[in-house]
């Protein structure tokens, strides 16, 4: 490298005449102590992420029965969601809920595949509505109206669902 080098914490500097000055060299000590220091801070805002409670987001006391269309579905962890569009009776004015159920995991070990509720579906929904007023439900039985079957949406709101 050439120059003197002088060594201070977990730092060198090293004069190096072409550089007019010391020039500042990071041990790779402390890029890993950076590195890890990075990892965690993001892995400490993860939480804000994590899965909630049902009684954070829905209301027991405001069930629902919705039947409708569906217009999309979502096979994630750790929810699966479908959206259905519900026409008011009364309005006649048309809706798009999105319905929480279970996860995957939870789904498949109650009968569900990735094909039993497709887009076009028309189903029958009980469930709870958010606590916040949107269009937002968590769904505690799903009816396919093309087959009858009743499917346990695996919510962890359901209450005498039969589940664990």
């Amino acid at each position: 490298m050439g120059g003197d080098a002088v060594a201070s914490m977990n730092r060198v500097h090293f004069y190096k005449p072409e550089a007019q000055g010391l020039v500042e060299v990071v041990s790779m000590r402390t890029k890993l102590v950076l590195v890890v220091a990075v990892l965690g801070l993001i892995a400490a805002g993860r939480p804000m992420l994590a899965h909630h409670s049902f009684s954070a987001e829905f209301d027991r006391a405001k069930p629902f029965k919705f039947t409708g269309t569906v217009t999309k579905v979502e096979w994630q962890n750790p929810h699966t969601y479908f959206y259905i569009d519900v026409v008011d009776e009364a309005t006649k004015a048309k809706a798009n809920w999105m319905m929480e159920m279970g996860s995957p995991n939870v789904l498949m070990r109650s009968g569900w595949t990735r094909n039993t509720m497709k887009v076009g579906d028309v189903v029958t929904v009980d469930g709870s509505k958010a606590k916040d007023g949107s269009n937002t439900g968590n769904a505690t039985s799903v009816i396919l109206a093309s087959t009858g079957k009743r499917l346990f949406a695996g919510s962890s709101g359901a209450a005498n669902s039969g589940t664990p």
